[in-house]
């Protein structure tokens, strides 16, 4: 059994998953998982896969997870927290296949659901692939060590976000527990909700792309940004106020944030694109709003390593907090070539039964598009993207 741990996951699978209950409790919907790599799973990796899936049907919220949830995640109420208590995973809601080498997954059913699936299948996927395919973690230790002091040398604030695309669970534990105990305060916790009870740091999270998506996909591109950013202060109210940005590409965004949520939210999410353009336009952007950037904070996502945190901070210079979600880098750097993977939000509909949407998002890099390629025309059409 792979996944041992009820809260194995990452913070905002948890997070969402409250916003959406308040909000969209009578929601369904469909991912997909996508191999951007294409990845050739070996023989029987489908079967394998299923067996771990109807595993997860075991994982309960334990008393000490509980305990820290309740202790470290104020901004989820008793209703919920019993609720998690209470939750079960059905397998049923997820179906996959394998032709050849080809591996497809489907996960459908409401939405509150499905939203815990995508963290947990990926890990899983990801490790079995290298248990199946017979290749191992190379001492790691050193250089975890070694990123660590490195990062606490330019006094980078940092965050593990590594649990999707981990070599295996073992690796991302010990990953954690050397960069808490090298980099110090520069280590501000981690994604991993149970990781980060284990080693007594901050769980790290706030939205997914998923929430932008939904909103596109049932109110119109044009309002998804208000509409989304409206929803989640409305469930959390000041909390967990981290904004992504590039769902329907950046420049698209800041056109739609509005001093309103400019003042509300903390800050924002860079997680695609060129990461210097983006603080020179973050930068431009509230200079234009009167409201001082140093008061704000600016979360690094994208493949980031040792080498591009320092370049971004050297561009930065203390304009505003800028701080570094790091994940495969700290994870999967064992010596191996990590899958290229994701499990996109693919179909909305508001009922179960009414109609299905085309979610899509389009990425400040082409390339990372996800969706239905005639629905990502109207998309683009839609805001003006060439």
């Amino acid at each position: 059994m792979i996944l041992k741990h009820f809260t194995d996951n990452d913070l905002y699978k948890f997070s969402v998953m409250l916003a959406i209950q308040k909000l969209y409790p009578k929601a369904v919907v469909k991912y997909r998982f996508f191999n951007r790599g294409d990845t050739v799973f070996p023989d029987g990796f489908a079967q394998i896969l299923k067996t771990e899936v109807q595993n997860m049907t075991q994982l309960k919220l334990a008393k000490e997870e509980k305990q820290f949830i309740e202790k470290r995640c104020y901004f989820f109420d008793p209703v919920f927290i019993d609720f998690l208590e209470g939750y079960v995973y059905n397998p049923d809601e997820v179906t996959i296949t394998q032709t050849g080498g080809k591996l497809d997954i489907l996960i459908e059913g409401y939405w509150y659901r499905t939203v815990l699936w995508e963290v947990p299948l990926m890990a899983m996927i990801s490790e079995l692939y290298f248990k199946m395919t017979g290749q191992s973690a190379n001492d790691f230790t050193d250089r975890t060590i070694a990123k660590a002091l490195a990062l606490k040398d330019i006094n980078a604030d940092y965050s593990d976000f590594g649990t999707r695309r981990r070599f295996s669970f073992d690796v991302h534990d010990k990953v954690v527990e050397l960069l808490r105990a090298g980099s110090g305060s520069n280590f501000k916790g981690t994604s991993n909700v149970y990781l980060a009870m284990k080693h007594n740091t901050t769980p790290i999270g706030t939205m997914p792309h998923e929430w932008f998506m939904y909103h596109g996909a049932v109110f119109g591109y044009r309002a998804a940004v208000a509409k989304a950013l409206d929803a989640w202060t409305d469930v959390f109210q000041g909390s967990l106020g981290i904004t992504l940005t590039d769902t329907y590409t950046s420049e698209k965004f800041f056109r739609s944030f509005g001093l309103k949520h400019a003042k509300l939210f903390d800050g924002m999410r860079c997680d695609s694109g060129d990461p210097i353009l983006f603080a020179d336009q973050a930068i431009e952007f509230y200079t234009k709003n009167r409201i001082d950037p140093t008061s704000k904070t600016i979360v690094y996502s994208d493949s980031l390593n040792v080498e591009e945190v320092k370049r971004i901070k050297q561009h930065v210079a203390n304009r505003f907090h800028d701080t570094y979600g790091i994940g495969t880098f700290f994870t999967n750097d064992v010596g191996v070539k990590p899958l290229n993977i994701v499990i996109k939000l693919a179909n909305v509909k508001i009922s179960p039964d009414g109609d299905y949407f085309d979610a899509i998002k389009l990425s400040d890099v082409p390339g990372k598009n996800t969706g239905d390629s005639d629905e990502i025309k109207i998309a683009k059409l839609t805001l003006r993207i060439d």
